[in-house]
């Protein structure tokens, strides 16, 4: 899948804060198409909300998301027949390597540790389209 401008970003963080400096660093590069959860269920509200014509292709997702954590949601996007091909990009605090074990083996496509800048998150998300 080629990276594009147009492709639906849900960025699922417990913090608005954190959510708003992701999205205004997305919306720098360019990307316009953008949507925010602050829980699971939030994500797949917001999943279900969007229609085949316009499908989430990226998550963007705090490890401590509320209603189970980054991971878990990471392993029911994983299992889900319409969900499991969604690119999934895990925020940490913290560059403890068990976690991104965890997160690797759960199938996410790149881990990104917080604070980031534009350029660090850019790398990040022209590796995880450039896997295809």
């Amino acid at each position: 899948m080629a990276l594009k401008s147009s492709m639906k970003i849900l960025l699922a963080d417990e913090s608005p804060g954190n959510r708003q400096y992701t999205k205004k660093m997305l919306t720098n590069m360019g990307f316009k198409n953008i949507i925010e959860a602050g829980d699971i269920n939030k994500v797949f509200s917001r999943i279900e909300e969007s229609d085949e014509k316009d499908p989430v292709q990226f998550i963007i997702c705090d490890w401590d998301l509320p209603g189970g954590g980054g991971l878990e949601l990471l392993k029911q996007i994983r299992a889900g027949e319409k969900t499991k091909k969604i690119r999934f990009l895990m925020v940490n605090s913290e560059a403890a390597q068990q976690n991104v074990v965890l997160a690797v083996k759960s199938g996410v496509n790149n881990v990104i540790v917080r604070p980031y800048s534009s350029n660090l998150l850019m790398e990040k998300i022209s590796k995880i389209f450039k896997q295809s």
